[in-house]
């Protein structure tokens, strides 16, 4: 397995090519976090390497993970994967993140953050669209479930905390660049390099993100990679050893 990372212009998000086997052409892989830019990069390494892309993934609804989900899964005809509990955030991307004045032209809060990162691409709220198709992820009463896309095999595990509907995804093959020896697990806004995922937004939950930081992320094999949704790559051992967000949660 391969992932391929390409870093939006809009908030650093890491967008990740997940490639299911060796190098090779004809090579199945879903696209995960679309963040805002990445199309063009995205559809040049599909072509250069002659992937065939089976869905567009996202760890949770934010707009910073969705921007070109609508394009990638318009150019290959594919779905946007995503939990049920964030569907709803895709129809209301900026409202449901508390920027409710965002298409109007009015201050859009978090600082204006999200204004002026998306002022310096040239990009403005009102270009945002939804994916046409999104089908949710099957997860199990017990949160956990199987992502199966054309030969792309990732588990899923429900980690909400971050928002309602935050997602791990983990591949538990070997995979280049990603930090590890057993697989990796893309943990989106969840888990980060000697960090943790904010509360303070709307759908975000302080005491569901201590859950699943030692429920979730403290029972994953410590010998996973860690691709987050922002920032560089780490491993769940180093996280857990020396995070001081996270082990402030385990038991």
């Amino acid at each position: 397995m391969q992932i391929l990372v390409v870093v939006a212009p809009v908030f650093a998000t890491n967008c990740c090519v997940v490639v299911a086997g060796p190098d090779g052409r004809d090579a199945d892989c879903v696209v995960v976090d679309a963040g805002a830019g990445v199309a063009p990069e995205v559809e040049r390494l599909v072509a250069e390497r002659g992937l065939v892309p089976r869905a567009v993934v996202a760890t949770h609804g934010h707009v910073d993970h969705t921007w070109d989900a609508a394009a990638l899964c318009e150019r290959y005809d594919v779905p946007l994967r995503i939990h049920p509990a964030d569907v709803y955030r895709l129809a209301d991307p900026f409202g449901t993140l508390g920027l409710a004045g965002a298409r109007d032209g009015a201050d859009p809060g978090v600082s204006g953050a999200l204004a002026q990162a998306l002022a310096g691409t040239g990009r403005r709220a009102e270009d945002y669209r939804a994916p046409g198709v999104v089908e949710p992820l099957d997860l199990g009463p017990d949160g956990t479930g199987e992502l199966v896309a054309g030969t792309v095999r990732l588990r899923t595990r429900h980690a909400p905390g971050h928002t309602e509907g935050s997602t791990l995804l983990v591949a538990e093959e070997p995979a280049r660049d990603a930090g590890g020896g057993t697989g990796v697990v893309l943990t989106g806004d969840v888990l980060f390099a000697g960090g943790v995922g904010r509360t303070d937004l709307p759908g975000g939950d302080a005491a569901t993100m201590a859950r699943t930081l030692r429920d979730v992320v403290g029972r994953l094999d410590p010998d996973l990679g860690v691709v987050p949704g922002h920032g560089p790559a780490t491993t769940v051992g180093r996280e857990l050893a020396g995070n001081p967000y996270l082990r402030p949660h385990l038991r």
